[in-house]
């Protein structure tokens, strides 16, 4: 089990839930003997370049998590280095609830999901958003998306968990069943064509 994630997700309180109900001792063995995983692997990168969405979680100032999906064709999440992520931050409802609370506190949250493979992965650290670098702007920006570009967002990791994939449903892309069904369809059109050409 990765030590950083322990370390981060095991809070004092959290440690005293796993001691009242008999799992204290296994996290604990398992942390203390468990990697650092605080970096972005090549393999990991590899799964960050097939995402069209991520689930991106702040914290606002008055302790409540807020979610939002952040979306884009696959490579739009990029790895920076091995230890930082970025994405073109779109115009969308002007509410800036994620540029407010990372005003406030930089901890942030990335879960990252694959339903067609069921696997996932959970990122801890700290977020940024940049609205003044129109080069690391143009660094994110995605190829062919009409979208404008308000800002910068930066994500620096600080732990990694990969979870097992135990009740999670297998879902897939629009893109992906139309690329499943052509075949299919191709096929009936030439089963109708030479059925039309025998009547």
């Amino acid at each position: 089990m990765p030590r950083k994630f322990g370390e981060i997700a095991f809070t004092p309180e959290v440690q005293a839930a796993q001691e009242q109900r008999g799992s204290r001792q296994t996290y604990e063995r398992y942390i203390a003997n468990g990697p650092d995983s605080d970096t972005i692997t090549p393999k990991i990168a590899e799964f960050i370049a097939q995402l069209d969405g991520v689930y991106f979680g702040t914290v606002s100032s008055n302790g409540y998590p807020y979610i939002q999906f952040r979306g884009g064709a696959p490579g739009f999440l990029k790895v920076l280095d091995e230890k930082t992520l970025g994405f073109a931050d779109f115009s969308e409802n002007v509410q800036y609830i994620t540029i407010g609370n990372l005003s406030g506190n930089d901890k942030a949250f990335l879960f990252l999901m694959d339903y067609r493979h069921r696997k996932r992965i959970k990122i801890w650290g700290r977020a940024e958003f940049v609205e003044d670098n129109p080069a690391l702007i143009e660094q994110l920006q995605m190829p062919d998306y009409a979208a404008t570009v308000e800002r910068a967002m930066l994500f620096h990791v600080e732990a990694i968990s990969e979870n097992c994939p135990q009740h999670i449903p297998i879902r897939y892309a629009e893109t992906e069943v139309a690329a499943m069904m052509a075949p299919l369809q191709a096929r009936i059109a030439e089963l109708e064509h030479r059925l039309s050409n025998q009547g």
